[in-house]
């Protein structure tokens, strides 16, 4: 079982998970609104053999929530950080969804940092148009993942529009309990996600702003691609084969959340390729 740790850094404090039984460095990045539990399936698979770190990132989970400051360098920032106190001079990187464009970016800045990357259905590669801005209201009712932000009237409430959503289809134990760590009650007695309407809206507009893919990138690459993720078309995966030099692709079963969703086949497929790379 994980560790709840605490990196307390001067202006905020980062909530983290910790399976330290094996050597070898392995950070976990979840996508947004959601938090570090989501890698609890794949942290206990490979925990004999890595040292294992899953962050709440700033604004979701149990980290601070500041109003302001979700820029990609304060993320990075935050992860080095982070390798700092565990004395990680590089580490192997599986991000998932908008964190994917995280680690593309980081590999882009601070290459000797990641040992390989394996992103996981990854989201908005390319910077947006400004214009894309005007969608944000439209987006945000029809992306399922920020249907369970809130506010409800009560915890059955939100239970209810969960069970409906694609994340949590299936209902597992492991998809309960990682609903349940992300949803609080509020001040006013509403339910609502842990994820707060200011990190939501300040790395939307990050994601437009800032590309993810802009030079030739050498670090070892996996792209996950769920058979019913978000990418499946050639051209949404051209600038992964363009700019990174050492990337494989592989299909696996599930949606979006193929850790959530086939948890058994995304945990063996994440392990080969790690074995490959040490």
């Amino acid at each position: 079982m994980p560790i709840r740790q605490t990196l307390s850094k001067p202006e905020i404090q980062l909530s983290y998970l910790e399976w330290n039984q094996g050597q070898e460095p392995l950070l976990l990045l979840h996508g947004l609104a959601d938090h570090a539990l989501v890698w609890s399936s794949l942290g206990d698979y490979l925990a004999a053999d890595y040292h294992i770190v899953a962050l709440d990132m700033r604004g979701h989970g149990e980290s601070s929530k500041p109003e302001k400051d979700y820029r990609f360098e304060s993320a990075i920032a935050d992860l080095e950080a982070l390798m700092d106190k565990l004395g990680w001079a590089s580490t192997h990187v599986v991000a998932h969804s908008w964190s994917g464009k995280l680690a593309c970016i980081w590999a882009r800045q601070h290459p000797e940092r990641l040992r390989s990357m394996i992103l996981v259905d990854p989201i908005f590669i390319w910077k947006m148009p400004s214009l894309f801005k005007l969608t944000f209201p439209l987006l945000y009712r029809v992306l399922s993942f920020l249907k369970t932000m809130g506010p409800f009237a009560s915890y059955e409430e939100a239970e209810q529009q969960a069970r409906q959503l694609t994340e949590y289809q299936g209902w597992s134990p492991l998809q309960q309990q990682v609903f349940q760590a992300g949803i609080e009650q509020k001040q006013d007695g509403s339910w609502g996600s842990k994820f707060t309407i200011a990190a939501r809206d300040r790395i939307f507009e990050e994601v437009i702003q800032i590309p993810g893919l802009t030079v030739p990138i050498h670090t070892p690459a996996l792209f996950v691609q769920p058979e019913k993720g978000v990418n499946r078309q050639d051209w949404q995966l051209k600038p992964y084969k363009t700019y990174l030099k050492n990337l494989r692709l592989c299909k696996v079963p599930g949606n979006h959340w193929p850790f959530l969703s086939q948890p058994e086949a995304f945990n063996q497929t994440v392990e080969a390729f790690l074995k490959e790379n040490k």
